[in-house]
């Protein structure tokens, strides 16, 4: 029957009958086995980001090192697998490695060794789904001895360092405190500096009272602003009537030396203003007035006379004035011939309603409907929107066969 091995250690079981005269090699590789697992301490060199720790049957290897002192130069963190994942270990750990070492042996837990940092680790060796266990993590310690110094604080007390992140230099603003908890909370919120609590220690003995001084929480206003009321002697109804004000400082100005109700005197002046337009235009009022100036505008202007408007039309003709071309400006709507060499002109709006006075080439005028010679311009108001001109050939000058007459109307 040929030789066994144990679980965990690897050690060589010969059989009855075995190795006859031949089994002092075994006893002395389980030897070296035996003292490895007790009191060996081994240096694994790893390497890259994976490393295997292999137990191996009979023969002495890394394995079997109890304690395991990492080197190397690994390129990150290393896993280190623990193999075969049957087999319980019981290792610690010291990683000088320069990174993290991380040990599995199967599904279960891992167990990562930071660098410079020592730890015990336990590998249960369940097969497939082995775990490893951080032994240190849970270690129930009667007294915790740092640096030679037994530390006496509860768990309690020093789980109160859980989560802090203030520097020794911080933790030290305490070193010599006496005050009470309650005393600390009064500075609870407070955000001044050292000046600003000196103040409130000068106020001591001069009768302030907290409520008084809390008349200041939330005052925002500066030394300057706060100055400002240096020397006021105005009640607060008084400067209530400021409240809602919007007016600006030169509008307010404008009652600067006012020595009477503003309101008075508006409505004296105001009084003036009821004049009738007849009375004042006729100038037969016995009182001042204050008058529009725009109905001071108007009244000038209706008294004003009208810029000269102008329009003129040209006609030419042959032999008589019912072939004539007429030619027409601005301000002439339409020029038509109703016979007897009489032509009607209608105005536009600039000359409508207004008189006329018309200038002929060669011709005299006339404001009624008597006769007319050759060489006259005869005319006459239409409705005032309009008038007729007589116009014959003899009147006109004569360029080749062609006659040619101008009438320009003026208003």
């Amino acid at each position: 029957m040929p030789s066994t091995y144990t679980d965990n250690g690897g050690i060589e079981l010969p059989a009855n009958g075995e190795q006859s005269s031949t089994w002092g090699n075994t006893i002395n590789d389980n030897m070296n086995i035996i003292d490895r697992l007790t009191n060996g301490v081994g240096a694994i060199t790893l390497s890259g980001t994976t490393h295997t720790l292999t137990t191996s049957d009979g023969t002495p290897s890394d394995g079997h090192y109890k304690v395991l002192v990492l080197g190397g130069s690994p390129s990150g963190t290393n896993t280190v697998t623990v193999a075969p994942n049957n087999g319980q270990h019981i290792y610690i750990v010291k990683n000088g490695s320069g990174q993290t070492a991380t040990f599995t042996q199967g599904s279960g837990a891992n167990v990562s060794v930071k660098t410079s940092t020592t730890k015990i680790i336990y590998c249960d060796g369940a097969g497939s789904a082995a775990a490893v266990v951080d032994i240190t993590g849970s270690l129930d310690l009667g007294s915790l001895v740092v640096g030679g110094t037994t530390v006496t604080a509860t768990v309690a007390e020093l789980n109160i360092m859980d989560g802090v992140t203030a520097t020794t230099a911080e933790l030290n603003i305490m070193d010599g405190v006496t005050s009470s908890t309650a005393e600390i909370n009064k500075l609870d919120g407070f955000t001044g500096v050292v000046a600003d609590l000196n103040y409130a220690k000068d106020l001591r003995g001069t009768g302030v009272t907290t409520a008084e001084f809390d008349v200041l929480d939330g005052v925002t206003a500066t030394t300057a602003e706060l100055n400002i009321m240096d020397g006021v002697t105005a009640t607060t109804a008084e400067l209530n009537i400021m409240d809602g004000v919007t007016a600006t400082t030169a509008e307010i100005n404008y009652i600067d030396g006012v020595t009477s109700s503003v309101q008075t005197q508006v409505n004296a002046k105001a009084s003036n203003t009821t004049q009738a337009t007849s009375v004042w235009q006729a100038g037969t009022g016995t009182t001042d007035s204050i008058v529009s100036p725009a109905k001071v505008k108007a009244a000038i202007v209706a008294l004003t006379e009208a810029s000269p408007i102008k329009a003129w039309a040209r006609f030419s003709y042959t032999n008589n004035t019912s072939n004539a071309t007429i030619q027409a400006s601005d301000n002439i709507a339409s020029i038509n011939y109703v016979g007897t060499g009489e032509y009607q002109v209608a105005f536009t709006n600039n000359l409508a309603d207004a008189n006329y006075v018309v200038l002929g080439n060669y011709a005299s005028t006339n404001d009624n409907s008597g006769s007319s010679n050759d060489g006259q311009v005869k005319f006459y108001n239409i409705a005032n929107t309009g008038c007729r001109v007589v116009v014959h050939h003899a009147g006109g000058q004569k360029v080749g066969s062609v006659y040619y007459t101008s009438i320009t109307f003026i208003r």
